[in-house]
Formats: C-alpha cells, structure tokens, sequence
C-alpha cells in the first residue's frame, strides 16, 4: 500500500534516507480478505486517473533529480518546479504536488546534502523549502534555511501561504539571533523582499518603496483608517506615510485630504499644487480647501498666471458656493419660499397647541424669525423680512422688524443676513438700510447679520470689516456686541491680525461691560480656532484672572474659558502650559476652565485615556455646586465623536449617566448625544430625546428639546417634525419650552432640507474646525439655557452658521458649468482590509446630479463616459471626459 498521511504533516511510512516504491499487493489471511479488498478498492477509487497519473509523474522527477546526469537533474527540478507553482488548491487542503511529494521529502533532503555546490543544489534547496511548508516539524524553521541556502528569485510566485509562512519563521530565527548576539543582516534582506506582499509591518517606511500601483489605494486606506485607533505619535506618522504614498503615484487629490487632517498647512498644501500643472486639478484641489474652511493665499508658486490664480482664489474663498447652492435647490425645485406656520402645521395639532401658535407675542415673533432665518437660509427670500420686492425699506420687513421687542430686533435685523447667507454682494447691500436706523437694536442686528451673510466668503476688498470696524467706538453695548460677534462669525479661522488688535482692545480695557468682554473673547477664539495663538490666550487668561468673585459667578462668563479652549481646539498637548496655567484662577471657574480646556483640546481625537478620566468627573458628588460637569459630559462626545465604535461606546456611557448622574449631568446629556449624532437622526438618540423632553427638570427638557433639533438638522425627518408638533401642544402654556420647540423646528427644515450641521466631511475623514467651533459655542451657550438662550442672548444661535453647509453633491465640468450625470446614492461600506474588490456602497438609488448626500451616504459615479478629478464624491466635483470611453 502507499504510504499513508500523518495529520501532523511527517510521512509516516518511510524512512528519511530510503523510500522504497511501493511493495505488490500481498494476499491477506481469508477472514480479512473482503474487508482488505474493499479499502483496497477505495484508495484506487479516491485518485481520479489525472491525479494518479501526476502522483506518477512526481515520483518519476524525484527519481530523475537524484541522476547522476545534471542534464536530467536539472530538467526533473524544473519540471518539479512547475509543477509545484502552477497548482492550485482550495482554501481548506493542500496542493495536491505537496500531497504526492510528502513521501519523499526525507529522500530528496538526504541527497540534497550529497550534492556538490551548484545552481542545481540552489534549485532543490527551492523546492525542499516549498515541501518544508507542510512536512517541517515544530520549531526546526527547515523552510527558511532552505530558502537562505536556495536561490534569491521570486518570492511570491511560491504562492501566499508560502509567504506567510516564511514570515512567522522569519520573526522566530530574528529572536533568536538577537538573543544569543548573532547578525541578523541575511534576514533583513529577505525582510526586504516579503514586505511587499506581507503588508502589516511594524516599520512603516519600508512601505514607501514597496508599495505599487495595483496596491497602493488599499495600503493608503488601512493606513488612514487604523490612524484613529493608533496612539500618539503613530497615529501621525501613519498619516504621513500614507501622504508620500499618494504623492509618489500622483494621487493628489487624496494627498491633500491627509494634508489637511494633519493641518501641516505650511509644507504640504502648496508641496500638492506644485505637483502637478493640471490647472483643472488644482479647481478641484481648491473647492476641498474651501469646504473644510480653510484661509489659503494663493501665490505665483501655486498659480503664475493671474487669471488661473484669480480663478483659484474665487474658488477657496467660496464666490461659488451661493451659485451652486441655488442650482440645487432650483433642479430640487424647493426655491419657493416658506412662512414659520408652514414649519409649524398647526392644523395637524389637535386642540390647545393651535390656539397658542396664533398669538402674537414678542416671544413667539422672536422664534418664528428664527424658524424663517433657519428654514430659507441661503435662499435669498422669504416670507417675512424680504417679501416685497418693490419696497423701498419700509415694507413688510420693517413691520416684522417692529413686531419684536428690543434683543428681538437684534435677531429679527441678522436673520436677513442668514436668509441671504453666502450672497455677500446681494446681502450687503440689503442690510445697509438698517446700519442708518434710529433704533440701536437694528444696528447691532445689521452688524450681525453683515458677519452671518460673510460666513465662510472672503473677499479682497474686506467689506465686513471695512463695514463693522466703523461701529467699534459705539458706547451702546448690544452694537459693540452686533458689531464684534458679526466680526467673529464673518472671519472664523482666518486669523486676522486686524481683528486681533480691534478685538483685544475691548479685553485690556477694564471698563468694558462683561458682556462685551466675553463675545469679544468669544469672537477671538472663533478668529483663531485652533491656532494655539500665544497673545490671544495670554489676554484672555489675563482676563479671567483679574475678574472679580462676583463677576465670575455671572453665567455669561463660563464662555470666557470656551473662548479660550478654542484656541487649541484639537491640538492635544498644545494646551498644557494654558491647562497649568489655569489651575492659579479662582475656584469658581477653575475647574470649569480645566475641563474645557482638556475637552476642546482633544476634541475629534478619539483618545481613549481623555475619555476615562471625563467619565471620572462625571462620577464625582459635588458638594459646593460647582458645573464642570456640564462640560465633561459635552467634552465625552467631542472626543469621541472621531469615529463610529467610539461614538457608539460614548452613547451608551451617556445612557449611564442619565440613569445614575446628578442633576447638572443630566442636564448636559441630551446636547452631548445631540453633538455626536449631529445631523444623522438615529432612531435609538431619537427614543431617548422623546423620553427626555418630557422629563420634570425643565432644564433637561428644554435641552431635549433643542437636542431633537440638532439630530434632525436639515433633514426633514418626518418622525421628528412630528414630535416637535406634538411637544409644541403639550407646552402651549409654557414660553420658554415652546421658544426651544419652535427653534428645533427651524433646525430639523435647515435650509428647506438641503443643509447639514455635521462638522465631518470628505467621507467623515475630515473635521472643519471652524464648523465645530461653532456647535460648541452654542452647545455651552445651551448648557444654561434660561439665562442665556433664553434671556437676552438669544442671537448666539447664529453662530450655528458656522457649521451649515449643503449636503450636496453637484458635478460640473472643466469650464464649473453645471453638469447632470447619473450617480449611485447608497450606504456606505467600510471596505478596509477587504480582499477583491468589494462594492463601496449598498442599497444604492440611481438619480442624476445635482443629488442630496445624507448622513453615512456616499455615491459614485454611474457613467464611465466621465472620470472625477477627486475620489470622494461631496459638494462640488469636477468631471473630466474619460478619453478611454468609445459610446456603444
């Protein structure tokens, strides 16, 4: 009989020195003779006549490799050879030259060594290593030191497991060497040669050279993806490996998403345009940088012509953005404006809640103009502040103006300025009308709305500044506080040094109002977000160090410390000396400040170890009535908010809060689930909002509320849209729950559905500082709702428009003409580490461009007639015609 199989991979039979052919069948005694028969039988029956004769054939070769005639030998290893490489098996058994060869493993060792040294000895050492793979015992590494002796061809055409193998002993022999003193040089080389098909090294830049053309992309996207859960400094360097990847095949779209999440903008951003002369490619290169809000200059190295270099500019200064917004909402068809009732539907509401929408109360006229501000942002009309057009500034707006008292005018005068968002020219010039009012309210209104209608659209003449600064000596606190929060809301991330010198004025000037002190360090920290800015945070420290007890028990003052965390939002260890810093101020705002500052510093890291020390706080029983647990629990979600497994972690934290938390905590919870699921209404946040705006503590419901309006952001969501009707008839006697009902509502038809909250953008792989900067403001303006949301600060609601953007995806062509191309519209698929290659998206929908994105939705393109210049299909995208594509 052949020998038989040793499951533990030895050949059982043979001697190692002697295999003999296999002996004639004997005759079995009679009793047995049956039973042997039929094993006999069933062997023959297991090997088709195609195995049996290529069993045949491989024992031939074995035969001839041990000829004396090197001719032969050399004919029977390669035929050996071939064999071996050109079988294929399936997943679960081994190839089936392996499995024939197994008996003769210990033969061909054996001659092996009798051979003199030659190529021929290199070639069996090849083969013995192959064979070492299944017939090697534990720990001997035969396969390696075959393949240390045998010849330095191809690695990877042995197959993968092959590889894989040599790897694991490769990392056993080098812990050996090391531990008795031994080189290790002979390994690294061969080190070399595996990295390229055993991707997951320790030392990453290796990968560099490695790396190909056919394998480059999913290298870059296990490296970007395995960044957020790697610690510091890994995380950075994996994200800089991953850039120099992408620049050497010349993927630089891509190069420059990197380059803007490592906010290495000094290098890296000019380092991309330079690389390459593709005027149409720096387009797109530009409309990236404008969506993630970042302040560029573009000079002759980027651009030497002036026309292209004036195109550029237009582009990262979002000229555009209003344009293509509009054709959005024209191709969706929802350019007709609509009224608060429309938002409101009170003929859905069944009894009391109708009578009380009817009244004409200042309260009620102040939310309806921020329902009106929220729902026809951008749009360039609506119902209540530009109705007639042939007005001449009387009209209907100036009766809605005056239907609102005092602060109210203030919001009802800078709602124009959302309505006409990002249509600086046409904004402008609508709210002059108001800078020459009588009424001061309607100045400071005008003021705002100038910085809200300048959001995110700069401009080489600076007529937000040229406008506001004029108003800056006014001794009417609400017009410095229009005139400085315009200010901050219109040059968000710009780092302005004009502002800097107007606005640090009003903090060194000890007879500065506190309101005044505090959204002039407001709108600094909003100017310089993230710029760890050594004299802005020396000034505001200065301020909270030099305020009296009194004056830092005010509630408006608990933003001085949010201002100053701004500075060095995501910045990590930066904040330190300004965290040391911090412990020498007054206990009342000491450890407020701490916690803030920790929270913003490590805002959109994921870092674990933040995490757990918050969660300590918020496990603290406070004696004195401290509120620093308020921001721990905002600063729970801003951390981990990076990505979906520590979002989904910090819910269910969140859940535990609520059920064991004091009461400041669970004031706070509902807006820390409102910042992680922002924009994207998931059903289990929607429960508990529902749950929680009933709740008997008025501030948790309150906060429900608004947070019910965060998660629904710009989406429509029919099932939140109905809650709020139903909480707007259960607190028809309650103003200040009803004034939170109604701005939620504004915020689920953000735009009329075409807008979105949501800091992350480029497939949730970027974080706009200037978009979170803004929902934290607001967030900690909410932490104390009746003092300020609803006391006379109403108007920092505005500041969300640093956070709105379409969530649209809108194709043009080389020439930024509108172009309608059929896209894929679907889930998205996290595709990391798959093999194949895997569909990127699921349960998709086909439409034709202009299309809405929602949350966790990605699309691609479903046409090969055009190729996009970037690879994530978001906001504005350049086509290029496919010079490959032929029409049928």
């Amino acid at each position: 009989m052949p020998p038989r199989e040793d499951p533990n991979g030895d050949a059982s039979s043979a001697s190692p020195s002697d295999p003999v052919p296999p002996p004639p069948q004997q005759p079995q005694p009679q009793p047995a003779k049956g039973k042997g028969k039929k094993k006999d039988e069933k062997k023959d029956d297991d090997l088709s006549e195609e195995d049996q004769a290529l069993k045949e054939q491989l024992e031939l070769y074995v035969v001839r490799a041990q000829d004396p005639d090197p001719g032969v030998q050399k004919l029977a290893l390669e035929s050996m050879r071939q064999e071996i490489r050109s079988a294929t098996s399936s997943m679960t058994s081994v190839p089936k030259p392996l499995k024939f060869l197994r008996p003769h493993y210990g033969t061909l060792k054996a001659y092996f060594e009798t051979m003199p040294e030659s190529d021929l000895k290199k070639y069996m050492a090849d083969i013995l290593s192959v064979l070492a793979l299944t017939m090697s015992a534990e720990g001997e590494r035969e396969s390696l030191n075959y393949r240390m002796i045998g010849s330095e061809g191809d690695i990877g055409s042995w197959g993968h497991e092959y590889v894989r193998n040599l790897a694991g002993e490769i990392a056993q022999e080098f812990q050996k060497r090391q531990d008795d003193g031994m080189p290790t040089d002979s390994l690294k080389e061969l080190v070399e040669q595996i990295v390229s098909f055993h991707m997951k090294v320790e030392k990453l830049d290796l990968l560099v050279k490695h790396v190909d053309s056919t394998n480059y992309k999913r290298t870059c996207l296990y490296l970007t993806s395995s960044s957020k859960y790697l610690p510091a400094p890994d995380d950075m360097s994996a994200l800089k490996i991953a850039f120099e990847i992408y620049m050497k095949f010349g993927d630089f779209a891509n190069a420059l998403r990197i380059a803007l999440l490592l906010d290495d903008k000094s290098l890296e951003l000019k380092q991309i345009f330079t690389a390459t002369d593709d005027f149409h490619l720096k387009k797109q290169f530009a409309f990236i940088i404008a969506r993630h809000g970042l302040s560029t200059d573009i000079d002759n190295d980027i651009a030497a012509d002036e026309n292209e270099k004036e195109a550029l500019q237009d582009i990262i200064s979002n000229i555009k953005l209003s344009e293509g917004y509009l054709t959005l909402a024209r191709d969706i068809e929802v350019m007709e404006p609509k009224s608060p009732e429309d938002i409101y539907k009170v003929h859905l509401i069944d009894g009391r809640g109708a009578t009380s929408s009817s009244l004409d109360s200042a309260r009620q006229n102040l939310a309806a103009t921020f329902v009106n501000a929220f729902v026809n942002a951008g749009f360039g009309q609506d119902k209540l502040m530009t109705a007639p057009s042939d007005s001449s500034g009387s009209g209907s707006s100036g009766n809605w103006l005056f239907k609102n008292k005092e602060h109210g005018k203030a919001s009802a005068a800078a709602s124009l300025g959302m309505i006409l968002l990002w249509d600086s020219d046409s904004g402008l010039a609508q709210l002059d009308k108001y800078l020459h009012s009588n009424d001061i309210h309607v100045v400071a209104g005008a003021l705002l709305g100038i910085g809200i209608v300048s959001c995110g659209v700069k401009s080489d003449c600076d007529p937000a500044f040229a406008l506001i600064s004029e108003y800056f000596s006014r001794d009417e606190s609400i017009i410095r506080i229009g005139a400085i929060l315009g200010l901050g809301i219109a040059y968000a991330g710009s780092q302005k040094e004009e502002v800097r010198e107007n606005l640090t004025a009003f903090l060194t000037d000890s007879q500065v109002p506190l309101e005044v002190l505090v959204f002039s360090a407001i709108s600094l920290g909003l100017v310089f977000v993230g710029s760890c800015n050594e004299e802005v945070a020396q000034t505001i420290v200065c301020v909270l160090m030099e305020r009296s007890e009194p004056e830092l028990a005010e509630p408006i003052m608990r933003l001085l410390p949010v201002a100053l965390g701004l500075l060095y939002l995501g910045k990590q260890e930066s904040v330190e000396a300004t965290a040391e810093v911090s412990k020498t101020f007054d206990e009342k705002i000491r450890n407020y400040c701490d916690v803030t500052l920790m929270s913003l510093a490590y805002a959109g890291t994921g870092n674990v170890l933040k995490v757990q020390k918050l969660l300590g706080i918020c496990s603290e029983h406070l004696e004195k009535g401290e509120t620093h647990q308020g921001p721990a629990v905002l600063g729970i979600s801003l951390i981990a908010m990076a990505e979906e497994l520590g979002a989904e972690m910090a819910v269910r934290s969140l859940e535990r809060l609520l059920q064991y938390g004091e009461q400041n905590i669970r004031r706070a919870v509902p807006l820390a689930l409102g910042l992680l699921c922002i924009s994207n209404p998931k059903v289990n946040a929607m429960d508990t909002m529902s749950r929680l705006s009933h709740d008997a503590d008025a501030e948790v419901s309150m906060a429900a509320i608004i947070s019910l309006g965060l998660i629904g952001a710009g989406t429509n969501n029919a099932r939140i849209a109905g809650m709020l009707r139903n909480l707007s008839s259960y607190y028809y006697k309650e103003a200040g729950h009803l004034f939170c009902v109604r701005i939620a509502q504004g915020l689920v038809h953000l735009g009329k559905g075409l807008l979105t909250l949501s800091p992350y953008h480029s497939d949730r792989f970027l974080l706009s500082p200037i978009a979170l900067a803004g929902l934290v403001t607001v967030l900690h303006a909410c932490l104390d709702m009746k003092s300020i949301i609803l006391g006379k600060y109403h108007y920092m609601l505005y500041i969300l428009t640093l956070a709105m953007q379409p969530r649209m995806l809108l194709t043009v062509d080389e020439d930024l003409k509108p172009l309608s191309v059929p896209v894929r519209v679907g889930q998205a698929v996290d595709v990391v580490g798959q093999a194949g290659r895997p569909k990127t998206i699921t349960g998709f929908q086909t439409h034709s461009t202009p299309v809405l994105l929602a949350a966790g939705e990605r699309a691609e393109l479903a046409t090969e007639k055009y190729l996009p210049l970037t690879p994530v299909l978001e906001g504005f995208v350049i086509l290029r015609k496919n010079p490959e594509y032929h029409e049928d």
